[in-house]
């Protein structure tokens, strides 16, 4: 019986490579999860033939959680699935910048002086950058930053060092640790793993080598690093 089984597994994976060969990969994308709940759903099986029932019964409700016929077992897939919907958040005295994890969208508002409230996507490039000089140098970086994303070649424009941005430095005095939550887009409480995952998505995204700032990146590493001392 065993042997048997094992013949018929090993003619599945045959036409199941072959399949994979010719397929679309707009459908195998498709066909991933199914594919897989039948595949643990044959292994359970295999198991039961062997008198693993303590394994294979696990590996049942798996399989027909991955067919979408039961509820997947509580945490599985919780580490490796992707969490949705963060949001990090990084304020000044003039400015509070936001960044959407999942799109890598920055977005703006202004907090003081005459366009107080106005979104920074309200106004335009021009405008943005005559407040580079009556800013304070935290604000500046963190202006810089957005005008960055939204116009590269703004700096062209600018007038002196100042008004570029540039040796712009976080505030003096440490972060505290609802600072940190915020510029992580994580909930009070979050445990080291989530830190740790939060800042290497962002840090794809607005490490200097990948497009980002020198400001933000030292921001989003003093960050973790607040939150990993407190969870020490």
């Amino acid at each position: 019986m065993t042997l048997l089984l094992g013949l018929a597994s090993l003619a599945i994976i045959i036409w199941a490579a072959q399949k994979y060969v010719k397929a679309d990969p707009r459908k195998l994308a498709k066909m991933a999860k199914p594919a897989g709940g039948i595949a643990v759903l044959a292994f359970a099986a295999f198991l039961a033939t062997r008198g693993q029932f303590v394994i294979a019964a696990p590996l049942v409700a798996i399989g027909l959680g991955l067919l979408g016929w039961i509820p997947l077992p509580a945490g599985f897939g919780a580490r490796t699935q992707k969490s949705t919907g963060q949001v990090s958040r990084v304020r000044s005295a003039f400015i509070e910048m936001e960044l959407d994890h999942d799109s890598g969208a920055m977005r703006g508002r202004i907090l003081a002086g005459p366009h107080e409230g106005k979104d920074l996507d309200a106004l335009d490039v021009t405008t943005l950058v005559s407040l580079l000089g009556a800013i304070d140098e935290e604000s500046r970086a963190l202006l810089a930053t957005y005008l960055d994303r939204r116009d590269p070649a703004w700096r062209e424009h600018a007038q002196g060092d100042a008004a570029a941005g540039r040796g712009g430095t976080p505030r003096g005095g440490p972060m505290t640790e609802e600072e940190a939550y915020q510029i992580l887009g994580l909930e009070p409480g979050a445990d080291a793993d989530a830190v740790a995952r939060a800042h290497r998505t962002l840090m794809k995204k607005l490490h200097p080598d990948h497009g980002g700032s020198n400001y933000l990146a030292a921001r989003i590493n003093e960050a973790k690093d607040t939150l990993i001392r407190h969870h020490r």
